[in-house]
């Protein structure tokens, strides 16, 4: 009995039969012929010797006609293939999106190459070429093929990018997404740079990254809907993390003064176009500093993003944003006030707050206090009117409860919000560090938990413990890395996400 391998198994699998349709059919009748005729479909050792960028920028000098003794193998997807008589053209993709013309010629490779060239590769193919580098007499920069090896075998083809290629398409198949459109492309280069403008500010800071756990026993830092699991080892049950914070803090407790993360946090919420069950954030931690120490720090790290993208000023549906200008203060109270042309403060009676959300057509829980409803009047009358980088702050306790209030009102907290363009873009605190207070909040949420409330926290004991053996005075920040990503970019989060959580196929 013949030897067996991985690509001749393949030929006898269920999907190998005639109901394929036509286009995977013939790929599939193609990879089988190349395999029985003795050929590789899918060689282990193609080894380019130059880059197809490198080539176009090493010999862009060459003018039209010219022609050069130099050698290079360059390899890539096949996006576009003509066949002549005695002429073969293909242009080659790398990587970025970067491309290179080959040429095969029946002079240089010989009748049976080119034979072969011609019955054996289809668009989306990988392959290698090696030959000479001229530029053609239409003045297309090109290797001349002195011969060529097939690399890869595509047995789907290419979606037509206009016609095939839907937006479920695109986030469900982000593979072919990101070899036929360049906007893709260039989208996960433009999330890289902004992941690394992040960590440049921060570590020329002084701040040390860091990694914590995402399994934990106890869900905190925020008010969100965690997601459960199980570990078998210890017959425990779990959550997946939904913030970064408490153990930062105790990192902060234990002496290492900076500290950030940008990791992971999963809610087991709603999913929409700014919302995804699974992101990236950003949460620093700076001892000594306040809610106007982190707030500067995120001014910078807006600042120096944009610089990395090329410019500060940011095109949003709701006009041009400078962020040059001025990134100012706004109190949560005397803004709503004159938003609605009347006073509000946090002596005004619960009642008239109902009134006013129902005159401004604000939907809010029976369940919900005076400065939860507050908030909501803010988030639905205030905030989507604010352009220019604007810090909402004094907000009412209700808002954070891992926030220092405030020693004048403490109905107040030392916390602030990011608004740009009408969304929340970060935000900031003065920490609670008073561990009496701080299990005081936590018993409020713990209770809250325990009467059905899915968003509220739980006792942590331990991040209490810590507080206790003396937290120094600290200011801190989350940042949604998506979020940001989807400002400088105009994108909706399932283009900034390489590989958004979807629905399954049917």
């Amino acid at each position: 009995m013949p030897e067996t391998t991985p690509e001749t198994a393949a030929t006898t699998t269920p999907e190998a039969g005639s109901d394929l349709p036509e286009q995977l059919r013939i790929r599939r009748e193609k990879r089988d012929r190349i395999i029985a005729d003795g050929g590789a479909a899918y060689p282990p050792d193609v080894a380019p010797t130059a880059g197809l960028a490198e080539v176009a920028a090493e010999y862009a000098h060459l003018e039209t006609g010219e022609e050069t003794d130099d050698v290079v193998t360059v390899a890539g997807r096949v996006m576009f293939v003509r066949n002549t008589g005695k002429l073969a053209f293909a242009s080659l993709q790398e990587g970025v999106g970067d491309r290179l013309q080959v040429m095969l010629s029946l002079a240089e490779v010989g009748e049976e190459s080119l034979a072969a060239w011609k019955a054996d590769v289809d668009l989306g193919d990988h392959v290698a070429v090696t030959g000479r580098v001229i530029r053609s007499r239409r003045g297309e920069l090109s290797v001349m093929a002195t011969s060529w090896r097939l690399a890869s075998k595509a047995l789907r083809p290419l979606p037509v990018l206009h016609k095939d290629l839907s937006e479920e398409s695109r986030v469900r198949q982000r593979y072919t997404d990101l070899v036929v459109r360049q906007e893709a492309r260039d989208m996960v280069r433009a999330k890289a740079r902004v992941l690394r403008s992040i960590r440049a500010t921060l570590d020329d800071d002084g701040y040390v990254e860091v990694e914590t756990p995402v399994l934990q026993l106890i869900h905190g830092g925020a008010a969100a809907r965690p997601f459960g699991t199980h570990m078998n080892a210890f017959d425990q049950d779990m959550s997946l993390r939904i913030a970064l914070e408490l153990n930062l803090k105790k990192a902060v407790v234990g002496g290492i003064d900076k500290v950030y993360e940008m990791g992971r946090i999963f809610r087991n919420e709603g999913v929409d176009s700014t919302h995804s069950p699974e992101f990236t954030m950003l949460e620093a931690y700076q001892a000594y500093g306040d809610q106007h120490t982190v707030a500067e720090l995120t001014r910078r790290i807006y600042l120096a993003v944009a610089d990395s993208l090329g410019s500060r000023q940011v095109e949003t549906p709701m006009g041009t944003v400078d962020l040059s200008g001025e990134w100012r203060w706004l109190s949560v109270y005397p803004g709503l006030s004159e938003a609605v042309g009347r006073e509000v403060t946090p002596d005004t009676p619960r009642e008239e707050l109902v009134a006013l959300a129902a005159e401004h057509e604000v939907e809010i829980d029976d369940a919900w206090p005076a400065g939860k409803v507050v908030m909501e009047l803010f988030g639905e009358i205030v905030e989507p009117g604010i352009l220019e980088p604007t810090f909402v702050c004094d907000y009412p306790a209700e808002a954070q409860p891992l926030a220092r209030r405030q020693d004048e009102d403490p109905r107040l907290i030392f916390a602030w919000d990011l608004i740009i363009a009408g969304v929340e873009r970060g935000t900031g605190f003065t920490e609670l560090i008073d561990p009496v207070i701080q299990r005081e909040v936590l018993t409020a949420q713990s209770r809250a938990a325990a009467a059905g409330d899915e968003e509220a926290m739980q006792l942590d004991e331990d991040f209490l413990r810590a507080l206790e053996h003396g937290a120094p005075p600290m200011g801190g920040i989350g940042i949604g890395v998506d979020r940001m990503v989807m400002f400088f970019t105009g994108a909706g989060i399932r283009e900034t996400l390489l590989f958004p959580h979807v629905k399954p196929e049917a």
